[in-house]
């Protein structure tokens, strides 16, 4: 009996050992990275975080402020002259010449494949007329972008004291970034062949070009005081995420397991569908509309537990008219402006009116 026993333990330990346990949540989750963030990139909710407000080195994803301000300020057409300056700088590089000259559109695919700092410093030159110009202008986007743990010194993201972020900014960055189509483009371009070179330029992101076919792009970086750091995206299922390791050592498994995790455990949620709504106020019924469907990212547990409120102005002239606050076990989440409604009606009729008066002005004149 008690050798019986003793088989039916072992079987059942090989079990659990062969057929681990998968729905640790992603709160849960050991990262190897000092710090890390999972965000998910409609609606910015941080899923997974650590250390994710400490600033930090954060080397050459630095290069995605860099390809956006060259994006918004900048012409793909316009040829780039390159200066000595650039030719000059240590690190990764895409060997460009002095004098050289190319489209500003093959150097950001050199700037974000290849990680070219001579390629950032021709870009920042051109694009802000100075090395010192272009830094401004990263500045002062990281400013509008809410990045309160950001300072940039240069356009590279080489050491340099004064030149720090942490992984929540990058991540607020990279959600921005990506709903600019052409950097969408380039972000997710595996290989490009310059015309001005013989050999194509490969993205060193192997998570987008190994590692994981839900991957849509991203950005590495590494220097000695910042260690590796890495942002990338994902889709799977009409969610999106975004993660953002600083100094780990194993940060392609960190990113694809806090993606597994939190496609596994997260979906998007219609929580209202947009158009008119009514609502009842110290005894009457007021009218508004929600412009957009309002869609969240929710665990399915969540899903039951979600409240809405609305909140209304009042008597109000203005087109806002109050908003709607959706709750997940009494803590606010998201809200969302509601509009006063005008009945269709109203508009048509207007319009019979205004059509009338035409008519009878016509006449009138005639």
């Amino acid at each position: 009996m008690r050798l019986f026993s003793f088989r039916i333990f072992i079987i059942i330990c090989l079990l659990f050992f062969l057929f681990p346990e998968t729905g640790q949540s992603v709160e849960e989750l050991h990262v190897s990275a000092h710090n890390a963030i999972l965000m998910e990139q409609s609606t910015g909710r941080v899923i997974f975080e650590k250390g994710a407000h400490e600033k930090r080195p954060v080397a050459s994803i630095t290069k995605v402020m860099t390809a956006i301000i060259a994006l918004e300020h900048g012409d793909l057409n316009d040829q780039v002259l390159v200066s000595e300056r650039a030719v000059h700088m240590n690190g990764s590089s895409i060997y460009l010449e002095k004098d050289e000259e190319l489209p500003l559109e093959d150097l950001l695919y050199g700037l974000m494949l290849r990680s070219g700092n001579d390629a950032s410093v021709a870009i920042a030159e051109h694009v802000g007329g100075s090395l010192e110009g272009f830094v401004y202008l990263m500045n002062e986007k990281a400013r509008y972008l809410g990045m309160t743990n950001t300072h940039f010194e240069n356009p590279h993201g080489l050491d340099e004291k004064g030149h720090y972020s942490s992984a929540y900014d990058i991540a607020i960055l990279m959600k921005y970034a990506m709903e600019n189509e052409v950097f969408k483009t380039i972000s997710n371009t595996k290989s490009y062949q310059s015309k001005n070179r013989d050999y194509k330029w490969n993205n060193k992101n192997k998570l987008l070009t190994q590692f994981y076919e839900p991957c849509t792009g991203g950005k590495t970086g590494f220097t000695n005081k910042a260690g590796r750091t890495l942002v990338t995206t994902a889709k799977k299922d009409h969610l999106s995420l975004i993660v953002v390791t600083l100094n780990a050592s194993d940060d392609w498994n960190d990113h694809m397991s806090l993606y597994e995790n939190g496609f596994d455990q997260f979906k998007l949620v219609k929580l209202d569908r947009k158009g008119e709504k009514t609502f009842m106020t110290e005894g009457s019924f007021i009218s508004g509309y929600l412009e957009d469907d309002v869609i969240y990212p929710l665990k399915k547990e969540e899903q039951t537990e979600l409240t809405k409120q609305a909140i209304l102005k009042g008597e109000t002239t203005e087109k806002e008219i109050g908003k709607i606050v959706y709750s997940i076990d009494s803590n606010p989440i998201i809200e969302v402006p509601v509009y006063r409604y005008e009945k269709e009606s109203s508009h048509f009729l207007t319009g019979v009116i205004e059509a009338i008066k035409k008519i009878l002005r016509f006449d009138k004149d005639g």
